[in-house]
């Protein structure tokens, strides 16, 4: 289906979301259209600040907003579905897009396996009226579909279109593009020299595939890494929590822009903490990359200057190489915790491998590396 008349379907004037390669039709298309600095379309940091910014354009309009976002991200809706958008609290109707990563038969990656599976479940268990759009779903069959729901709302409930691979189309191409040159795997590349025998921990995306591609570039082995390949956001909590167990260790957490703006607070709690054995790098290149590029509000504020009001003991900032090598030659001498925030180009080389061992595998390994 052509998403132009998906979103004519739909009936919304308000967008909020966290991108998603499954909806990349429908976050081009808004893109594309409303841009992504108006008050149409808001790319929030996260599923509940989605749902919760939704729920103020419906309190200042009495219109229906559209929450859209990837399946892993119903966890972060749980607590403002039901304590805030529920029929039995404030009612406000809302309608949600979720692109089905880890569909049941589908081939996908371990991330998305367990929640693919509880995806239809957990908005069952939520009250969520839904509807699973394919490639086959005509536009009368929609229509339909839209309008049994629209009773549902007039009540104040919620409801959500569930989206298969390939069944929104889009033919106008969006190019997403910054004003950095560094190389996002050569600078991982440069960090895994400098860190040495130190742990390295490696946030969602496309960094633990480049970290893992570096390492074997380098003959080296695979243990002294943790991938996080899902839990979006939490790679700097997990590495606060090595790093106080594990004190005569050096941690160092290769995070992305998105990930870290996803949750944002946990900066405090590494600031509050001060642990003494804690590097902190941020990618920034101003966008959610692996699910197509488009941006995030990195670009626009001012990320060291939040990691020092969090308490970290060092910040910096660099945009070139010259800057990168002389910074990396500093940290292991700085104050710790330390941020350092590395701006760097979009997207990588089209034959980037994934991880030849299993996410199990790779705990083994790392809990071994460290003694465990």
């Amino acid at each position: 289906m052509k998403v132009e008349d998906f979103v004519k379907i739909l009936g919304a004037e308000f967008y909020a979301g966290v991108p998603d390669s499954q909806l990349k039709a429908l976050c081009d298309y808004l893109t594309n259209t409303f841009g992504v600095d108006g008050n149409k379309h808001i790319i929030a940091a996260n599923e509940g600040n989605c749902a919760a910014v939704a729920a103020g354009y419906h309190l200042a309009s009495g219109k229906i907003p559209v929450v859209y976002m990837q399946n892993s991200g119903e966890g972060n809706i749980i607590n403002p579905v039901t304590s805030l958008l529920s029929p039995q609290v404030y009612a406000i109707p809302t309608i949600f897009v979720i692109g089905w990563r880890g569909e049941p038969g589908i081939a996908d990656e371990p991330q998305h396996i367990h929640q693919g599976a509880v995806t239809l479940t957990l908005l069952d268990d939520l009250g969520i009226e839904n509807f699973v759009v394919d490639s086959k779903t005509s536009v009368d069959e929609l229509q339909n579909v839209r309008a049994d729901f629209q009773t549902l709302l007039n009540r104040g409930g919620q409801v959500a279109f569930v989206i298969r691979k390939n069944a929104l189309t889009y033919e106008n191409k969006v190019t997403y593009s910054n004003a950095y040159k560094m190389i996002r795997e050569e600078i991982i590349s440069l960090i895994a020299q400098k860190a040495g025998s130190d742990i390295i921990i490696a946030g969602t995306g496309k960094i633990g595939r480049e970290l893992f591609e570096v390492r074997e570039k380098l003959g080296q082995g695979h243990s002294q890494d943790f991938l996080t390949v899902g839990s979006m956001g939490h790679a700097s909590s997990i590495s606060l929590g090595l790093a106080l167990e594990k004190p005569a260790k050096n941690f160092w957490c290769i995070d992305g822009d998105g990930a870290f703006l996803m949750h944002m607070g946990a900066a405090a709690i590494i600031g509050a903490h001060s642990p003494k054995n804690f590097i902190h790098i941020v990618l920034n290149n101003e966008s959610h990359e692996s699910v197509g590029g488009i941006p995030t509000v990195a670009g626009k504020i001012n990320l060291p200057l939040i990691a020092e009001a969090c308490g970290y003991k060092y910040t910096n900032s660099v945009a070139n190489i010259d800057a990168l090598k002389k910074c990396l030659g500093e940290l292991p001498a700085v104050p710790k915790p330390a941020f350092l925030e590395i701006k760097c180009a979009l997207f990588s080389r089209k034959d980037l491998g994934r991880p030849t061992i299993s996410p199990i595998d790779n705990k083994k390994n790392f809990l071994q590396k460290l003694g465990i």
